[in-house]
């Protein structure tokens, strides 16, 4: 990976005096002790990280970084004068990937090769001094120092965003393998193995959230940070779907003021390894053109559940309006309905329908005689509620 590292230091021109080299390669492990010193002085979250094996592998690795420097300044014979700084690089760009791995960013790296450059350059330049080395190839030697720490600092970087996007891409992979295991109901012990994997601790409860897939990037930086994401997923014909971690209690009213606006339907929470459940209940409900809450349109989703059995038990209890005319079937229908729902209420239904209470008595009335005293009977009432709900 180092080789995609923009070199400007190949080709620079300088070659240090022999007995300076010399001396600051025999003084290389005590600047190398320096350096990490100072490191851990002033970059605080180092101060663990550096002691031990780590220690000792950042104090070799700035050796080869401070060996690998003093190669290309000295002019050594032998070395690809297109790739001077190959190994150095390398292992700073490794570097970068285990900073990333650890879960730290850049910048304490950063600062690292700040303070890096700082002492070595003290350190070396001392040496140079004293070797003899006039002023015009003492500045050069400062050029170049600090050239090569900025491509070291710059491998570092690139180490850890590669690390980050192979991590990323991994556990993306990992989740959605996930997701469509939760969705096809597999074994609960092959769905735990995969969350393990994907290091995602499983949650009390799942939502599930259907919308367009371009709406769903925008919600996601909502979301809690172990939200679930699939596009072009199977089950939703919009494509988008969400599974959002413990969107329950007070927690679901935040989720629903983040799908505000967004065409989003939010299933019930179930516990996580029933998510398929919530899915299935927001798409019923996008379906019918209810949302963002499924919860608050239980009666609809119930009522929708068999359309064609309540269409036939519609018909069956409203057997005795069949000889009417269609008009009248339909006035007497929407006050046979408003006067159950109402509870006989009168004055309510006559509100409702925008008529005369007398109309809503005379009504009833033509009803009582079509139905008789089935308007009584439980069983009777409970098929009208359904049917006309």
């Amino acid at each position: 990976m180092a080789r995609h590292i923009p070199r400007r230091i190949a080709g620079h021109g300088l070659q240090l005096p022999a007995r300076a080299v010399t001396e600051m390669r025999a003084d290389l492990a005590s600047v190398a002790d320096r350096v990490v010193a100072a490191i851990i002085a002033e970059v605080p979250s180092y101060d663990d990280a550096l002691t031990g094996s780590m220690g000792e592998n950042i104090r070799n690795a700035v050796q080869l970084a401070l060996g690998g420097f003093l190669s290309l300044a000295s002019g050594r014979r032998g070395a690809d004068p297109r790739t001077p700084t190959a190994p150095s690089v390398e292992g700073a760009y490794q570097l970068g990937r285990g900073e990333a791995r650890s879960g730290r960013s850049t910048d304490a790296l950063l600062s690292a090769y700040r303070i890096g450059a700082r002492v070595s350059w003290r350190e070396m330049s001392a040496t140079a001094v004293r070797a003899g080395m006039d002023a015009p190839t003492l500045g050069a030697f400062a050029e170049l120092v600090f050239a090569y720490i900025d491509e070291l600092s710059a491998a570092s970087v690139a180490g850890h965003a590669d690390e980050l996007a192979t991590t990323g891409r991994v556990r993306q992979r990992l989740l959605e393998k996930l997701a469509r295991q939760l969705l096809a109901g597999a074994p609960a012990e092959s769905v735990a193995e995969t969350a393990a994997r994907a290091e995602w601790e499983p949650p009390t409860t799942l939502t599930a959230v259907v919308m367009p897939d371009s709406q769903v990037r925008p919600v996601l930086v909502s979301l809690p940070g172990a939200t679930i994401a699939v596009t072009d997923a199977p089950e939703v014909e919009e494509g988008g779907l969400l599974l959002v971690p413990d969107a329950h209690g007070r927690a679901r009213g935040a989720l629903l003021r983040t799908l505000e606006g967004r065409d989003a339907v939010a299933g019930p929470p179930r516990p996580w390894l029933e998510v398929r459940a919530s899915l299935d209940r927001a798409r019923r409900a996008r379906a019918l053109g209810l949302g963002p809450d499924t919860e608050k349109h239980l009666p609809a989703l119930v009522l929708a559940a068999d359309a064609d059995a309540r269409a036939d038990l519609r018909e069956a209890v409203l057997a005795p309006l069949a000889d009417l005319r269609p008009a009248t079937a339909e006035k007497l229908t929407e006050t046979l309905r408003s006067w159950l729902l109402h509870q006989g209420r009168r004055d309510e239904v006559a509100a409702e329908l925008f008529v005369h209470p007398q109309t809503v008595r005379y009504r009833m009335g033509q009803l009582r005689d079509l139905f008789g005293d089935d308007l009584e009977d439980p069983e009777t009432v409970l098929a009208l509620v359904v049917a006309l709900g």
